[in-house]
């Protein structure tokens, strides 16, 4: 036992640990992998051959899919699979810990619901981030073998498989906590449709006024990642709710009011900041997605009954 504790620091969480071990025993990590190399290599050698040349992009910065496809197929392969084929495959994490009952065991623990899928995140994103990190030496070969390659477009791709990848992540974990292979495709589209609105209103107007992606545009950019990033796991973590009393609404229900809505209030704060600053309203999302579905705490000057004092017998009955 002192070997197993020893191969991960305690500082990691323990949920995190139990996935990173789960998924690194598996060989459907393995395979995958030896595959995308083999991906890179094929899409690398098909650029060489064709002896393609990309001009710099205008528009150089994250989340701009435009840029990412005119980059070639090199960097629309490595969107492919690390910002949408490894995320989804976060469909089914949630689906194991809550149809066979495992999350009420967690919950028992010193383990709070945002622990629980935090770890799972941070899992499932940092295998499609050391995916990614593994295919950079190819990035380095073509930028230095092909011609016609800004090293800024390269880092705005980077940030943008990144960014997608945490979104996309968060989303599919949300996803998976729903019963059944069609409501977990419902909240998955539903997601994917408020994501795709809610950083393309402040993306694009921001880019417009600046004439570039310069800073207002990126401060949207991170601002819709941390918005959605959040969203996601929220919708994961309303559902791990092991009591919801009758005159509160459902916790999902909410978060997925909040997918619906988001679109409109960053378009609201759009508009009002005459297009740049769209990130107020993403940022007040996020902040009501934290706190959305707080668990209910008994006020501060409740305590409990401490088991070493003795209690007053019950009252009886007057009737009696």
């Amino acid at each position: 036992m002192e070997a197993v504790r020893d191969d991960l620091p305690d500082r990691f969480g323990a949920m995190l640990v139990k996935e990173l071990r789960q998924n690194m025993r598996r060989g459907s990590f393995v395979y995958p992998f030896l595959g995308i190399q083999l991906f890179a290599v094929m899409a690398l050698l098909y650029e060489l051959r064709t002896e393609a040349a990309y001009s710099s992009a205008k528009y150089a910065g994250m989340l701009n899919i435009d840029m990412l496809v005119d980059s070639g197929p090199f960097w629309i392969m490595v969107a492919v699979i690390c910002a949408v084929i490894m995320p989804l495959g976060g469909l089914v994490l949630m689906g194991q810990e809550l149809e066979e009952g495992n999350h009420e065991l967690l919950l028992l623990t010193k383990l709070s619901r945002w622990k629980v899928v935090r770890g799972k995140f941070l899992t499932l994103w940092g295998l499609s981030v050391l995916t990614f990190v593994s295919l950079l030496p190819y990035v380095i070969v073509r930028f230095n073998v092909i011609g016609g390659i800004e090293a800024i477009d390269q880092i705005g791709c980077s940030l943008t498989v990144v960014a997608l990848s945490a979104m996309m992540c968060a989303g599919a974990i949300g996803a998976s906590s729903f019963r059944g292979l069609m409501g977990r495709i419902g909240a998955m589209l539903l997601f994917t449709g408020s994501m795709i609105a809610g950083c393309w209103v402040p993306l694009f107007f921001s880019a417009m006024r600046e004439e570039k992606c310069g800073v207002f545009y990126h401060l949207n950019g991170v601002a819709a990642t941390i918005c959605y990033t959040m969203l996601g796991l929220s919708l994961a973590r309303s559902r791990l709710r092991l009591v919801v009393h009758a005159y509160e609404v459902k916790p999902s229900y909410m978060v997925i009011g909040l997918l619906v809505f988001t679109p409109f209030v960053v378009a609201m704060s759009t508009a009002m900041t005459v297009g740049y600053a769209g990130f107020t309203g993403l940022i007040g999302m996020t902040l009501v997605a934290m706190y959305a579905d707080a668990t209910p705490k008994a006020p501060a000057w409740v305590k409990p009954p401490s088991p070493n004092v003795p209690q007053p017998p019950p009252m009886e009955s007057p009737s009696a």
